[in-house]
C-alpha cells in the first residue's frame, strides 16, 4: 500500500454514480505505516528462516505489499509461449533478474518442492498461489469484490475502458490543470498495480490478487482488511 499512497495524486479518481460522487483518493489510515513494519519484520525473520519457501516469501514481502506481484511479472515476461510453466533455469533467471538473495541450492530445493511430477518444470500460477502470504476466505472475496467493480466488462482484465464506465477522470487535479488526459489518468492508475518491469495498462485477476496478497501481510485482523477495502473502493 505504501506505493498508493506514494502515488496519491495519481489515483484521485470520482465514482461516476450521482448518488456517490466522493473522490476515489487511497487515504487508508495507518497502511503506509502497517508496509512499512510487514517489511522490516520480514527482513527480521529472514534471518532465523531456514525454510528456503519461506525465506523467498519474506524476500518479497520486504519489498512491501508488491514484492510477490512483481516476481510474477519477471516470470511471466520470461513465459514466451504463455505455457505458465518454468524449467530450472529460467527459474533461476527469473530471481536473478528480480535481485532476489537464492542461492544455487536453495533454488533446487525450491524448485523440487514446485516440480511435483518430477517434470523438470513448474507451474508458476502455483508456485505464486503457495508463495502469497494465506489470506482468509472473507480477504479474498472483499478483493474480488473490488475486482469485479473495477472489471466492468467481465473479461476478468481491468482496463483503461474498464475504468471509464467506473470513474470520472475529470475531477483529478492533473487533468484539469492539462496535464495530463483522461487516458493518461486511468493508466496512471493501473500502473500502481504493475510492476516495474512491464507496465501494459491492464490488470488481471491474479495481479490484482497478489497485490492485495501483500497488502492484506501487513494488516493483522480481517474487520481491519475489509473496512479498508470497502472504504477504498466504495463496496
Amino acid at each position: 500500500m505504501l506505493h498508493i499512497l506514494r502515488q496519491v495524486s495519481a489515483l484521485c479518481l470520482v465514482d461516476v454514480n450521482p448518488r456517490r460522487m466522493s473522490a476515489l483518493v487511497f487515504q487508508m489510515p495507518g497502511t503506509a505505516r502497517h508496509d512499512r513494519e510487514m517489511a522490516i519484520q520480514a527482513k527480521k525473520n529472514l534471518s532465523k528462516t531456514t525454510d528456503p519457501v519461506e525465506r523467498l516469501r519474506l524476500q518479497c514481502l520486504a519489498r512491501g505489499s508488491a514484492g510477490i506481484k512483481g516476481l510474477g511479472r519477471v516470470f511471466r515476461i520470461m513465459d514466451d509461449d504463455n505455457s505458465r510453466t518454468l524449467d530450472f533455469k529460467e527459474f533461476v533467471k527469473g530471481l536473478n533478474d528480480y535481485a532476489m538473495m537464492i542461492d544455487k541450492e536453495e533454488a533446487q530445493e525450491i524448485f523440487r518442492i514446485f516440480d511435483k511430477d518430477g517434470s523438470g518444470t513448474i507451474d508458476f500460477d502455483e508456485f505464486l498461489v503457495t508463495l502469497r502470504p494465506p489470506m482468509s476466505k472473507a480477504r479474498k472475496e472483499i478483493i474480488m469484490q473490488a475486482f469485479r467493480k473495477l472489471d466492468k466488462t467481465g473479461d476478468g482484465v481491468i482496463t483503461i475502458e474498464d475504468l471509464r464506465g467506473v470513474y470520472n477522470a475529470k475531477h483529478h487535479p492533473k487533468y484539469q490543470n492539462g496535464d495530463w488526459t483522461e487516458d493518461q489518468v486511468f493508466r496512471a492508475f493501473l500502473d500502481n498495480f504493475d510492476s516495474p518491469y512491464d507496465k501494459d495498462g491492464k490488470v488481471t485477476t491474479e495481479e490484482f490478487m497478489n497485490y492485495y496478497a501483500g497488502v492484506s501481510a501487513s494488516i493483522d485482523t480481517d474487520v481491519y482488511f475489509i473496512i479498508m477495502m470497502k472504504n477504498a473502493w466504495k463496496l
